[in-house]
């Protein structure tokens, strides 16, 4: 398979909100399939080439350019020939933000943007084709995503932000009883606009966190990540580190967050 994959910086404004951008060409003559465990971000594809077919929680789909909310199980990826677009990882709150709405709409699927009601989301794909570069692509996303946050009133609660930075920081290992009486909400109340505004509730947020952790620590380079290639540690080692109460615990939480064990999750990055 040839690959071409270039990362973007968001605008300074746009902190918080938008994790990275990143430029991809693919090509490949046999089909290419992924698995994509779930994680801290929801992930925005706009599409400058052929449909990418999905399988995941909502059922099989073939969209062009969607938004992926939210999951708490794996989304298979599969594609013959070219894919060509950008990605933009958000943040759950910044997602929260530009959709205008819960969060939770979305959680477990992956709408198309002609099914959001967003028009400025909708027709950008075209925009960003009419780009002759790279840069000048990322500049039009910078203009857009900032035009959009600024004129959508939704904003996350204190409340809800400063819990989600917790349970990030941490990786997961704060229970929620902890988040409800340093917010001063009740666990319900919390449950309730957590979920609304980040699209899981905030013990699978933490379960979801904890995972992403350990898969990253399993798996140190991507395709698309370029930084020196890491010795991946042992699974029992990830295990410990992650808070899990022994190997056997991790197995399962790959079973039921990725769909298949450690190692071959391993082996579907190598």
């Amino acid at each position: 398979m040839d690959g071409e994959y270039v990362l973007g910086s968001p605008h300074p404004a746009l902190a918080r909100r938008v994790v990275r951008y990143l430029g991809y060409r693919e090509h490949s003559g046999t089909p290419v399939r992924r698995r994509q465990a779930p994680g801290a971000s929801c992930t925005l594809i706009l599409s400058l080439g052929p449909p990418l077919r999905l399988h995941g929680p909502a059922g099989p789909s073939v969209p062009a350019s969607f938004l992926a909310g939210m999951h708490d199980g794996p989304v298979l990826t599969e594609f013959t020939g070219e894919q060509h677009g950008l990605q933009v990882d958000l943040s759950p709150l910044g997602a929260f933000a530009l959709l205008g709405r819960p969060l939770s709409d979305v959680t477990n699927a992956a709408p198309q943007l002609t099914d959001l009601d967003l028009p400025e989301l909708a027709g950008l794909p075209a925009r960003l084709a009419d780009q002759p570069d790279w840069p000048r692509r990322f500049a039009l996303l910078d203009d857009v995503l900032l035009r959009r946050l600024d004129a959508c009133a939704a904003r996350p609660d204190p409340e809800v932000a400063w819990a989600w930075e917790r349970l990030r920081r941490s990786a997961g290992r704060v229970g929620v009883r902890e988040l409800a009486e340093d917010t001063g909400w009740s666990r319900r109340h919390l449950l309730t606009r957590f979920r609304a505004q980040v699209g899981l509730g905030p013990k699978t947020a933490a379960r979801v966190l904890r995972f992403e952790r350990a898969a990253r620590l399993l798996v140190p380079n991507s395709v698309y990540d370029h930084s020196p290639a890491a010795a991946a540690p042992s699974i029992s080692d990830v295990a410990a580190a992650c808070g899990y109460a022994d190997h056997a615990h991790l197995v399962r939480e790959f079973h039921a967050l990725a769909g298949c064990t450690p190692s071959e999750y391993l082996a579907g990055w190598s």
